[in-house]
């Protein structure tokens, strides 16, 4: 992997609506066909499905679907311009838990986990993913009560393992970027105090990170939105160095 100085990740950003132009395969999918590229052993930008029979959000989804797929296709650009990971550019992946697809692509996002619900299958599909080395990076989520239900859904998966918190000096910050603060706001709370928080093999921070929480924060809406420079370059580029750093470490560990 190479490390590119931030100039140049801005420079992306700002020339991401020119990227934006061929977005044929990146239209919504119905309910009945869900977005997947065929697997080529390169990295593929793969979002979790959830809920699908609640009816609710645009596919039936509870806020799983949010920034998509702006959000995927802009970050999944950047990675392939920074870095030297092989990524797919004309596609990206909607899968369930419970599809074994999942182990196809070690590292795997989910959007609004705070109202996530899943089922025996899809928690021992998980767990299974986890074990054998894959990354989940729950993202968009905010307060107690979103924290909460986040936490009991992983449980029904790793019941043994918790959560813990993260500061600045984990390898994950650094694994591409040398990322020196976490002070990377809510783009739209900016008021609230964003946390990092890992779940780990065996419950030691000394090793293999399996799980990372972008709590009260939404690194996903300032993917979705960098073309425009909705939020500012200084927040969106930190929200894409960070994005960078978890896959480089889910990718190298």
């Amino acid at each position: 992997m190479r490390r590119t100085p931030a100039a140049a990740l801005l420079l992306v950003v700002l020339v991401l609506p020119l990227a934006a132009g061929g977005q044929g395969s990146f239209r919504r999918p119905s309910r009945q066909a869900v977005a997947t590229v065929d697997y080529n052993s390169h990295f593929a930008f793969t979002r979790i499905r959830y809920g699908a029979s609640l009816a609710r959000g645009f596919y039936g989804g509870g806020g799983w679907e949010h920034d998509y797929p702006t959000a995927d296709k802009n970050f999944s650009a950047i990675l392939d311009y920074i870095s030297n990971t092989r990524v797919r550019l004309d596609g990206t992946n909607i899968l369930d838990l419970d599809d074994p697809r999942i182990f196809e692509n070690p590292f795997i996002y989910m959007s609004e986990p705070g109202h996530w619900t899943t089922n025996d299958g899809e928690a021992k599909n998980l767990r299974a993913f986890l074990l054998k080395g894959g990354f989940i990076l729950f993202d968009d989520f905010e307060g107690e009560y979103e924290w909460r239900n986040m936490v009991a859904q992983v449980k029904r998966a790793l019941p043994d393992h918790s959560f813990i918190p993260l500061d600045v000096s984990h390898p994950i910050f650094h694994s591409f970027f040398d990322i020196r603060n976490l002070n990377i706001p809510h783009p739209m709370m900016p008021t609230i105090t964003p946390g990092f928080l890992g779940l780990f093999e065996q419950n030691d921070p000394s090793r293999r990170m399996m799980a990372l929480a972008n709590w009260n924060n939404d690194i996903g809406d300032y993917w979705e939105w960098s073309a425009e420079g909705l939020y500012g370059s200084d927040p969106t580029n930190d929200a894409y160095r960070l994005g960078v750093n978890y896959v480089v470490y889910a990718m190298t560990h």
